[in-house]
Parts: structure tokens; C-alpha cells; sequence
């Protein structure tokens, strides 16, 4: 296979149409976790280009998280489906949160966009799909009567991925998985200030259920869009409150 266009294509083309062709062959599963690459020079032959082209594009995969190279031997396919590619994603979410954390709120729009629209999916679920949907429902409630708020709002983060998941689609899920450990956060922090007894908390989410299982979808996700924009304010006035004690104590 020798990579050529109509026109000459200067060496950063060529490395970057070796990284793509490369890419295509591990996401269809051609080249697989543990997998090594062939040598550089083989390489180079089968797409006539440099080694240097080679070894520029493995960079690249490399840099994706695709490969891992080391000293002495054969580059190793690393990485070959979806779900470590969203993974490596949330993980700079994560990143881009340390820095400034008022950056949950974005991770509140793209849950509103999420979860209100999932609803449309589950007209047709069935009620055998929300099975943990339920258990999360069960669980919120026996929580919010110990007054547990550790597991009351691990069982609030839970029913919001059951719901995502009884969806039925799988990349969907991904997405809302990879992002889960986000979605806890904010549910942690947003319940921290204090709004609404466990018992609201709970009936709240029940009475969106509830109209899901009547299939009265619109209502619900009316329900869902209201309940992640109160719960994002919570989350700036819980923001605020920590921005302020931070220039509280950096001031004394």
C-alpha cells in the first residue's frame, strides 16, 4: 500500500495518513490489545513512505493512547475500543475541573442534554428494563430514612445511570459512564447545601419514574430538565460558598 496524492504531499501529510490508515486497522480490530506493530521499516514499505514518517505517526497513536512504545522493542497495541477512549476523556474532564471548578456546571448542561433526552428512548424499554432503576429508587429511600447521606446520594447517582442504561444504547452509556464519577460529584456537592429534606429528594425523583412507567414521556422529561436545573444552581451557590471560605482563609 503506498500512500500517494495528486499532489505531492509534504512529510506531515504522509505521517498523518500512515497514523489514520494505522488507527482504522486497531478500531476494526485488525490489530489487537497486545498486538505488536510491524517494524518501522516494513512500515515504511508497506505505505512508501520514511521511516521517519513511520515513527512520527506512531507518535501520534501514541499520543491517543492507542500504543505504548518502549525501549528496544516493538511498539504494542494498547487500546481498541470506545470505551477507553471516553475514558481517557473523562480523565481530562477531570483535569480541566482541577483547575477551575466551576466547570461542573458545564458537566450539568451536558447532563440536562443527556438525561432529558434519554427519556425519549424509554417509551419503549419496558418495565422489565428498569429493574435498577427501581433498586436505586429502593435504595434512596432507606437511605433518606437512616439519614445516610453518603448512600443517598451514591443511590441518587445510580438512578440516573440506570436510566441512562435502560435506554438500551450501549454508547450512550459509555458516554454517561465514563462520566459517572462527575455526575456523583456534583450530586455530593449539590446536596451538601441545604434545600430539600431526604423525603422531597426522594419523591422527587419517584414521581419522574412514575412518569415514565404511565409513558407520559414529555412530562417526565419536563420533570428531569427541572430537577438538574435546581440541582445546578445548588451547585453554584455551593461553589460560591467554597470560593468564599478559600478567600476567607487566604486573607487571615
Amino acid at each position: 500500500m503506498t500512500l500517494t496524492t495528486t499532489q505531492n504531499p509534504g512529510r506531515d501529510k504522509l505521517h498523518a495518513a500512515v497514523a489514520s490508515a494505522m488507527e482504522e486497522r486497531i478500531l476494526a480490530g485488525q490489530l489487537r490489545v497486545g498486538e505488536k506493530l510491524p517494524s518501522e521499516g516494513d512500515l515504511a514499505r508497506e505505505f512508501g513512505v520514511s521511516t521517519r514518517s513511520v515513527r512520527e505517526a506512531v507518535q501520534v497513536l501514541e499520543t491517543k493512547g492507542l500504543v505504548r512504545r518502549r525501549h528496544g522493542e516493538r511498539t504494542t497495541v494498547v487500546r481498541a475500543d470506545v470505551s477507553e477512549f471516553l475514558d481517557t476523556l473523562a480523565v481530562t474532564v477531570r483535569q480541566l475541573l482541577r483547575a477551575n471548578p466551576h466547570h461542573l456546571t458545564e458537566v450539568m448542561i451536558v447532563r440536562r442534554m443527556i438525561e432529558s433526552d434519554v427519556i425519549d428512548l424509554l417509551g419503549t424499554a419496558g418495565k422489565s428494563k428498569l429493574t435498577k432503576v427501581e433498586e436505586a429508587l429502593a435504595a434512596m429511600l432507606e437511605a433518606g430514612k437512616r439519614e445516610d447521606f453518603a448512600n443517598f446520594t451514591a443511590a441518587d447517582a445510580a438512578f440516573h445511570q440506570a436510566l441512562v442504561d435502560a435506554a438500551g444504547n450501549s454508547v450512550l452509556s459509555i458516554v454517561y459512564n465514563n462520566l459517572h464519577g462527575l455526575v456523583a460529584e456534583v450530586i455530593r456537592v449539590t446536596s451538601s447545601v441545604p434545600t430539600k429534606s431526604y423525603d422531597a429528594a426522594y419523591a422527587e425523583h419517584l414521581e419522574i419514574y412514575n412518569k415514565i412507567c404511565s409513558g407520559d414521556l414529555e412530562r417526565a422529561k419536563l420533570l428531569m430538565r427541572a430537577h438538574i436545573d435546581n440541582s445546578t444552581e445548588y451547585l453554584k451557590v455551593a461553589l460560591d460558598k467554597k470560593d468564599g471560605k478559600h478567600e476567607a482563609a487566604a486573607g487571615q
